[in-house]
C-alpha cells in the first residue's frame, strides 16, 4: 500500500466528526472483538499489547481472564487497564485507555503451560473464536481480530466442531454461511489474495479452477478498492514456471487461470467495480512489479506463493484478512511463536495493525 493507505486505518477508525441537530460530536470509537488465540502461545501478549497501545477504537479481548492479567504483567500493561464486561453498555463505558475482557469467554481450570498446549488449550480457543464472531455478528462489536491459533490443538481437542478445523478462513465461513471467502494478506508492499488455502501441495492444480480464479480476483478488487485504489491493477500469477512455458511447462495457465480471469472480469463488470486484470503473470514478475508500486495487488494460486513474498516484505506488519465474509475479520500474519511465549518479547505490531485495518474496513462498510 502507498503512504496515503498506511496512514488511513487510523483516521478511519473512529476520529471524524458526525454532524446532527445543528452541532457537531466526535463519532463513538469502533467496538472490535479480539479472539486472543493459543493461551500457550504468544496470542494473549499480542492482543494485550496491541489493544493497550491503539486509539481511538475500543478493544474487547475474548479470552481467560486470569491468562490475560498474566500477559499484561508480562507486556507491562497495568492491570486496571483491564475492565470485564458483559454487553454494549458495559464497552461504551470504557475509558480511553482501558481494554474490555468478555465476561462471557470460556475459562480454563488451569493456567496453561506456555509452549505445550493440551486438549483443554484447543478447545478454548475454538469457544473465543466462535464467541468474538458471534459478538460481531450480534452488532456489539463492528469486527474481528484473531490472534494466532494453534490449528492442531483445535482439531485434535474434542470440542463440537474441532475435527473439521483447518485454519480461520474455513472455519469462519462454514459457520457464517459465507458463500464464498477468500484468504488475502496486506502491508505496505503488498496486497495478496489467494485461490487455494490450507490444501496440500499436490491437490492444488486442480482445485485451481476458473470459478476459483475468478472468486480471488473479484474479492481482491474489492479489498483494493475499499483501500482507496480507485481502479486497482491486479495482476494473476500463473501456476507453473514461466507461466507454463506456452504449454511446455504445465497447461493450467490456458485452461483454468486465463478463463477464471475473463469470468472475474465479467463479474466486476457487472458489479461496477473497477479493476484492471492482467495474467496469467510468471509468480516472480507479479510480485517483483507489485513490490515496487507497479501493482496493486497480486492473485496467488496457492498458500505459500503468496505467504513467501508477503512476509519477506512485510512480516511483522502484514495483515491476514478474509474476504466475502459477511462481518469484517482480519488477523496477525504470524503464528503461536511458542519458543517466546511468555518472555513479553513477542512483537506486538502486527496486532495493532490487524487492529486499525479492521477498524477501517469496518468503516468502509
Amino acid at each position: 500500500m502507498k503512504s496515503p493507505d498506511r496512514r488511513a486505518p487510523r483516521a478511519a477508525a473512529g476520529a471524524g466528526a458526525v454532524r446532527g441537530g445543528g452541532r457537531s460530536r466526535r463519532a463513538a470509537p469502533p467496538v472490535v472483538a479480539i479472539s486472543v488465540g493459543c493461551p500457550s502461545g504468544v496470542g494473549p501478549e499480542v492482543a494485550v499489547a496491541g489493544a493497550a497501545s491503539v486509539e481511538n477504537v475500543r478493544c474487547v479481548l475474548v479470552g481467560d481472564e486470569a491468562i490475560l492479567r498474566r500477559a499484561a504483567r508480562l507486556v507491562r500493561v497495568a492491570a486496571r487497564r483491564l475492565v470485564v464486561v458483559d454487553g454494549s453498555a458495559a464497552i461504551e463505558q470504557l475509558a480511553p485507555g482501558e481494554v474490555g475482557v468478555w465476561a462471557g469467554s470460556m475459562r480454563l481450570s488451569r493456567p496453561s503451560a506456555f509452549g505445550r498446549p493440551e486438549a483443554e488449550e484447543g478447545a478454548a480457543q475454538l469457544a473465543w473464536i466462535d464467541a468474538a464472531t458471534d459478538l460481531v455478528r450480534e452488532g456489539v462489536a463492528a469486527a474481528l481480530v484473531t490472534g494466532p491459533a494453534s490449528k492442531h490443538a483445535i482439531a485434535t481437542s474434542g470440542a463440537p466442531g474441532s475435527a473439521d478445523f483447518l485454519g480461520h478462513t474455513e472455519h469462519l465461513g462454514r459457520r457464517l454461511r459465507a458463500r464464498e471467502v477468500t484468504m488475502a494478506f496486506a502491508s505496505g508492499k503488498l496486497v495478496t489474495a489467494l485461490v487455494t488455502t490450507h490444501v496440500p501441495l499436490r491437490e492444488v492444480p486442480e482445485a485451481v479452477s476458473p470459478r476459483e480464479v475468478a472468486r480471488a480476483a473479484v474479492w481482491l478488487a474489492r479489498l483494493l478498492s475499499d483501500l482507496g485504489r480507485e481502479k486497482p491493477r491486479v495482476a494473476v500469477a500463473a501456476l507453473n514456471p514461466h507461466a507454463g512455458e506456452g504449454g511446455l511447462l504445465g497447461d493450467e495457465e490456458q485452461r483454468q487461470i486465463a478463463p477464471g480471469i475473463r469470468l472475474a472480469s465479467r463479474r466486476l463488470a457487472r458489479s461496477g467495480q473497477l479493476a484492471e486484470l492482467t495474467g496469467p503473470v510468471g509468480a516472480e514478475t507479479a510480485f517483483r512489479l507489485a513490490a515496487r508500486g507497479a501493482l496493486d495487488g497480486v492473485v496467488a494460486m496457492y498458500h505459500d506463493q503468496a505467504t513467501i513474498p508477503s512476509k519477506l516484505l512485510g512480516f511483522g506488519e502484514a495483515v491476514n484478512v478474509t474476504l466475502g465474509l459477511p462481518i469484517v475479520r482480519t488477523s496477525v500474519d504470524h503464528g503461536t511463536a511458542y519458543d517466546l511465549a511468555g518472555t513479553g518479547r513477542a512483537d506486538p505490531r502486527g496486532m495493532r495493525e490487524a487492529i486499525a485495518l479492521a477498524a477501517q474496513l469496518a468503516a468502509a462498510r
